[in-house]
C-alpha cells in the first residue's frame, strides 16, 4: 500500500497558453499507466510552484468517461495553504521560483531575484537575455530581463506581496 503522498506516476506534458495542459504528442488527453481509482493529481512547472489537488481524483481507462480536471476552477480544492494564486477569480500556479527549490523569495540567501541579474550580467542589469527557455524567465516571455518593464523581477515581488518583500511563498506539495 501507499501512502496518498506517493508518487505512482509522472510524466512531462504541454502547457498551452489558453491553460490547458496536454500530452507531450498533442492529444488533448493524458494518459497514464495506472489502474482505475483515485489519486491526488499534482501539477508541477519550470518556475511556478508546484500544486496538488486537496482530494483524490477519480482516473479511469476511458478518456471520454472521466470527468475533465480543471485545476483554474478550484474544483476538488488544493492540498496546502494558499497553494494557488486567484487572478481574475482563476486558480493559477505561483510564479517566479527562478532557483527550482519550491520556494519564492525576494530577498535572502537563495533568493530569486539575484539569478536572474547574475543572467543579465551582474554589472550590466539593464541588459537582456532573448529567445530563451529558462527558469528565470518568470513571465514566460522569451527574455530574462531584469529592470524595465516587463521584467522577470516584479513578478516575485509581486508573488511574495510587494509590501513585504522578506516573504517567502513555499510549494505547497508534500
Amino acid at each position: 500500500p501507499t501512502t496518498p503522498y506517493t508518487v505512482i506516476y509522472s510524466k512531462p506534458a504541454l502547457l498551452q497558453r489558453d491553460g490547458y495542459v496536454v500530452d507531450a504528442d498533442g492529444d488533448p488527453y493524458l494518459n497514464f499507466p495506472v489502474a482505475p481509482g483515485n489519486y491526488r493529481i499534482a501539477l508541477r512547472h519550470r518556475n511556478h510552484l508546484g500544486a496538488m489537488l486537496g482530494s483524490a481524483w477519480p482516473l479511469g481507462l476511458d478518456p471520454i468517461a472521466t470527468t475533465v480536471l480543471d485545476f483554474r476552477s478550484g474544483l476538488g480544492g488544493s492540498y496546502g495553504t494558499n497553494a494557488l494564486r486567484v487572478k481574475n477569480n482563476v486558480r493559477c500556479l505561483w510564479a517566479g521560483d527562478a532557483t527550482g527549490n519550491g520556494q519564492i523569495r525576494y530577498t535572502g540567501s537563495a533568493n530569486d531575484r539575484d539569478p536572474i541579474l547574475i543572467a543579465v550580467g551582474s554589472t550590466t542589469p539593464n541588459a537582456t537575455v532573448s529567445n530563451v527557455y529558462d527558469r528565470r524567465d518568470t513571465n514566460l516571455d522569451g527574455v530574462i530581463k531584469y529592470t524595465g518593464t516587463a521584467n522577470d523581477r516584479d513578478i516575485i515581488l509581486t508573488n511574495v506581496g510587494s509590501t513585504t518583500p522578506n516573504n517567502t511563498r513555499t510549494q505547497q506539495i508534500p
